[in-house]
């Protein structure tokens, strides 16, 4: 990320199955990390679980969430749970846009949980959820500021660990 956005100070990577949130230094360094690994709830598993529910492509849930009158509360800190959470709002006539909201409004609050106090601007967020839009405003709300989200972000990991690769293959062959 780094490398995309030298001036990023808090990274917010989202995948399948964790979140994790990174603070770092000039340079580049990391300063702080987090990550939450423990359940998929906060990760793109749990949204391709809802987007599943609700009978919606994954590519359509973020723009969704943005035909919300009233997010949904979804409390549940489990993906099974939230599950039967989301299985029981449907039957209550709660339209699926609320749903959407309310679920990426859940995982940007965890998100910001995990964050804590430490969010120093600019913010970058990263990995496969970047590409929800949802998830984008969800997490500007959560944590009040701006995020920015790199082209391909679900090819940063990827991206970093090329570049980590060739400068260790520089410096092994004395380049």
């Amino acid at each position: 990320m780094h490398h995309l956005a030298p001036d990023a100070r808090t990274i917010i990577e989202i995948g399948g199955q964790d979140s994790k949130f990174i603070v770092l230094e000039n340079g580049g360094r990391v300063r702080d990390f987090a990550m939450n690994d423990r359940c998929a709830a906060g990760s793109g598993r749990f949204l391709e679980v809802v987007a599943a529910r609700l009978g919606v492509d994954l590519s359509t849930l973020g723009e969704l969430s943005r035909h919300s009158r009233q997010a949904a509360l979804i409390s549940s800190m489990c993906v099974v749970f939230a599950e039967t959470e989301i299985i029981g709002l449907l039957a209550e006539g709660v339209a699926p846009a609320d749903i959407s909201a309310g679920v990426q409004n859940a995982i940007a609050l965890r998100v910001a949980a995990l964050a804590g106090r430490m969010v120093t601007q600019p913010v970058c967020f990263t990995g496969g959820v970047a590409l929800q839009s949802g998830m984008v405003r969800a997490l500007e709300t959560a944590l009040s500021c701006a995020v920015v989200v790199p082209s391909l972000p679900q090819y940063t990991g990827a991206l970093g660990a090329a570049i980590l690769a060739s400068r260790q293959s520089r410096a092994q062959s004395g380049l």
